[in-house]
């Protein structure tokens, strides 16, 4: 990493997703055309490992939609090597409020100190808090990989406002390691996207006119909250087909 790359390690924000088709997606960069451009990663691949107790107590909570939740994931903008940058990210929201607290240390730092149980090499406000969490679960570990292609851009006349459209999404519950690349089960059609609006305040009016111009509206959507609920209703050898016709889209 280069001693003058420089990385935003704490947000606080508001987040809205949106499951788009491919019509709904190709009318909304058509209507919003001259409004966004695209961020630093533009086109990336991002990939995750998902930390969580043995009886997944994490997302099992968070599916239940409580006032607090929280997730522990290690994030990659690319199939990393050991000397690679990746980022140790906790991620809580609170009464509809995104926080999001990361640290960036090389994958293999990060997965002595995820896997192993070894300190990290730095010791900030956020490596406590991630510390914390680590010891408040003191069997968590590896759970879920999830990959994803991502387009991200930000607002040219309001840099804080983000929007972010992921397809091709992936996972697996076996190598657990961000050195294995991607790859798994998808969740999503081809066609479809899941569509994210980050704000620091509330969606701006002529965004919001957009959205029901084109019929566009919210809905609640976890990628580990989804794998993890059909990985459950396999389990319980629940058809295919009714698997398909139930909603298993999460918050």
């Amino acid at each position: 990493m280069s001693s003058t790359t420089k990385y935003i390690d704490v947000f606080r924000r508001y987040e809205t997703k949106y499951l788009l088709s491919e019509r709904q997606f190709e009318e909304f960069m058509r209507a919003t055309e001259g409004r966004f451009v695209p961020d630093k990663y533009g086109k990336s691949t991002i990939s995750n490992i998902y930390f969580d107790t043995p009886d997944y107590r994490l997302i099992r909570m968070s599916l239940e939609k409580p006032v607090y939740k929280e997730k522990l994931r290690l994030r990659s903008y690319k199939t990393p090597l050991p000397e690679d940058t990746v980022f140790i990210e906790l991620k809580k929201k609170y009464k509809g409020i995104v926080y999001k607290r990361r640290i960036d240390v090389t994958l293999a730092d990060a997965e002595a100190y995820l896997y192993e149980g070894k300190p990290l090499p730095v010791s900030t406000q956020i490596s406590r808090e991630i510390d914390y969490v680590m010891n408040f679960y003191p069997d968590i570990g590896p759970a879920c990989a999830l990959f994803y292609d991502r387009e991200a851009f930000f607002g040219i006349e309001d840099p804080n406002l983000r929007v972010t459209f992921d397809n091709n999404i992936m996972f697996r519950w076996n190598n657990l390691h961000l050195s294995q690349g991607p790859g798994g089960e998808h969740i999503i059609k081809p066609q479809q996207r899941i569509m994210e609006l980050k704000t620091s305040n509330s969606i701006p009016l002529w965004l919001s006119h957009i959205l029901d111009e084109l019929k566009i509206y919210p809905t609640s959507f976890s990628k580990y909250g989804y794998a993890y609920q059909l990985s459950e209703m396999r389990h319980l050898n629940i058809p295919k087909k009714e698997i398909l016709e139930r909603k298993v889209i999460s918050a």
